[in-house]
């Protein structure tokens, strides 16, 4: 006897706006309405691997009826983006980017290529997701809005796919008031800077240590000819005198900040450099913004703020099954991995309901996995003990 979806999303407090929200997406029928709310709960609860088998037995829905739904197109990042709304405070948010390898054997599934894994520092063979999330800074969490398989196209970069993405997102985020996106030092590049700056986004990034960098030119015209846009090169010891001196981020590390010009990105940015000294040895690390009005210590702060993006990754590989997909379609693994976000963000929007904090709070997804579990096991004891009593009056009453 498997347990009813009404038992076991009963006691999720998150449930009423879960509905709200599904009920306000128009272009949700009933069906997927109800398969959706089973699904995020289904996730949370499971135990092992989260295949269409296992998830049939943590829920009152069958293999077949997970197999036709994940065929269906779902609009997660709409979901994800009114249920934030719904149990957060507005506070300052800023959106980051990353991609996550995922393992995959055989040689059907559509997607599999060759993808960077961070975790063996290689390339191997297998799938990869791209993850837009929104990251309140308040709070210090970050939350997923939209991922993607990432799926070669031809006369088309990976880097101009994951710039598509950001693209169409951009709509969503300007709405919720977000103007900076985040990203690692791979997304420093003219294909996706350009298409961002176009959309109406501000890009926060990394640099490499030795980047083509010009100083623009601040003298005074001298009368004859074209007036003088850049001043040479950017040498970074060698005109260190240049550069404005911000502070000290803690002991060694110096911050330095000036308006330059990228000779890769073709725009003015703003470029941070952190300088450190250490046993007469000096490294340094560039970071940029493409609002060339930006703090430098606020452009630190939001690029410190954007490894929260790899917790929900971490997280969802381990408690909500976002490797576990087994279906070979493209349509199917982009409902499994958007579903194993979206539980993800329920747990997390329901700790910080109860906690009712609008403060930075320590959360541990393991324990609250454990209590759903748990609750599940008692709500399945209830039920089939109200099962039971009713068969035997049955039998009595004859």
């Amino acid at each position: 006897m498997r347990l009813s979806t009404s038992y076991c999303y009963r006691n999720l407090s998150l449930e009423s706006i879960v509905k709200t929200v599904l009920r306000s997406m128009s272009n949700v029928n009933k069906p997927q309405r109800t398969f959706i709310a089973a699904l995020l709960t289904t996730l949370i609860v499971f135990q092992g691997k989260a295949t269409y088998r296992n998830m049939n037995r943590y829920s009152d829905m069958s293999e077949k009826r997970f197999s036709r739904w994940y065929s269906r197109a779902f609009d997660f990042a709409l979901f994800n983006q009114r249920i934030i709304a719904h149990a957060l405070p507005k506070n300052d948010r800023i959106a980051a980017i990353d991609a996550s390898f995922i393992s995959k054997s055989g040689k059907l599934t559509e997607g599999l290529g060759w993808f960077y894994n961070g975790s063996a520092c290689q390339s191997q063979h297998g799938l990869e997701a791209s993850l837009i999330s929104l990251i309140d800074l308040k709070l210090n969490t970050a939350f997923a809005l939209d991922a993607r398989q990432t799926l070669d196209q031809s006369h088309k970069t990976r880097v101009e796919v994951y710039a598509e993405q950001v693209v169409e997102i951009a709509p969503q985020l300007q709405e919720q008031g977000v103007s900076y996106l985040v990203g690692d030092a791979y997304y420093s590049k003219e294909k996706f800077v350009s298409p961002i700056i176009k959309a109406g986004l501000k890009l926060v990034g990394k640099l490499r240590a030795d980047a083509d960098l010009q100083w623009f030119y601040e003298g005074e015209y001298c009368g004859i000819g074209r007036p003088k846009k850049f001043d040479g090169k950017v040498r970074f010891e060698k005109d260190l005198h240049r550069f404005e001196h911000v502070g000290r981020l803690q002991e060694g590390i110096e911050i330095y900040t000036k308006k330059v010009y990228s000779k890769t990105f073709k725009c003015a940015i703003n470029v941070v450099m952190l300088r450190q000294t250490r046993e007469n040895k000096t490294s340094r690390v560039l970071l940029y913004s493409t609002d060339t009005e930006l703090d430098a210590l606020v452009i630190i702060k939001y690029y410190k703020a954007r490894f929260q993006i790899e917790f929900l990754f971490r997280d969802a590989k381990q408690y909500t099954g976002f490797t576990h997909c087994q279906s070979r379609k493209k349509e199917a693994t982009h409902t499994h991995l958007n579903a194993s976000l979206s539980a993800l963000n329920v747990l997390k929007l329901e700790d910080q309901l109860l906690k009712g904090s609008n403060d930075r709070t320590v959360i541990s997804i393991a324990s609250w996995k454990r209590k759903k579990f748990n609750q599940h096991l008692l709500d399945f004891g209830h039920y089939w003990i109200h099962l039971t009593a009713k068969n035997k009056l049955l039998e009595t009453t004859g």
